[in-house]
């Protein structure tokens, strides 16, 4: 992460800020005079909200404020996901066990949040048969269309002719409420109107 110094000491622009010191005191304060505090308490005053009204600056020591920057920026890049485009190539007469091969490939790709380039390629005389490869194509399409969607209509461009898959959107199915039970009438036993004869 590059060095922030414009937003530091005598580099902040600003006339006043919202100065954050230690213990949670806040105070509106001309930066000079605010920069002057910080630096008694051996501290860097930094201009962290430049947007708020009036700026926010806090008191703290800049070496541990660039760490805990790169700390932040480190989290928040393992987090994303960066999608890819994995491709995988054909030919156009590829055998049903290579296809399959490829096929299960592309599966995996698409559940891990990835697009499938799929490229049949011809070479020499093959160019004629381009209708080899685009049913190849349509037939990979319909395949992989539980785990992705086909980004358009195969393309040729020289000699290779391809369709790009785009993982499908997660959607969480609705859960059924279970059906009430059904409820079995109680049985009840009344005594009777003529209670037996001794």
């Amino acid at each position: 992460m590059p060095r922030i110094r414009e937003n530091v000491n005598e580099a902040i622009r600003v006339r006043e800020v919202r100065a954050v010191f230690p213990g949670g005191v806040v105070e509106v304060m001309p930066t000079q005079a605010a920069i002057r505090r910080a630096q008694e308490l051996g501290l860097d005053l930094i201009l962290v909200s430049p947007t708020a009204e009036p700026p926010v600056a806090k008191a703290m020591d800049y070496g541990q404020w660039q760490y805990e920057q790169k700390k932040k920026s480190h989290e928040a890049k393992k987090k994303q996901h960066i999608i890819q485009v994995k491709e995988l190539k054909f030919r156009p007469n590829t055998d049903d066990h290579d296809y399959e091969f490829k096929k299960n490939h592309a599966l995996r790709f698409l559940k891990e949040g990835n697009r499938v380039k799929a490229v049949v390629q011809f070479r020499g005389r093959e160019i004629a048969h381009v209708d080899l490869g685009r049913n190849l194509l349509l037939r990979f399409s319909e395949d992989l269309k539980e785990a992705g969607a086909v980004e358009g209509q195969p393309k040729l461009e020289g000699r290779n002719c391809h369709v790009i898959i785009s993982p499908l959107k997660d959607k969480e199915p609705a859960k059924e409420k279970p059906a009430p039970k059904e409820k079995k009438p109680a049985v009840v036993t009344l005594p009777s109107a003529n209670p037996p004869q001794a």
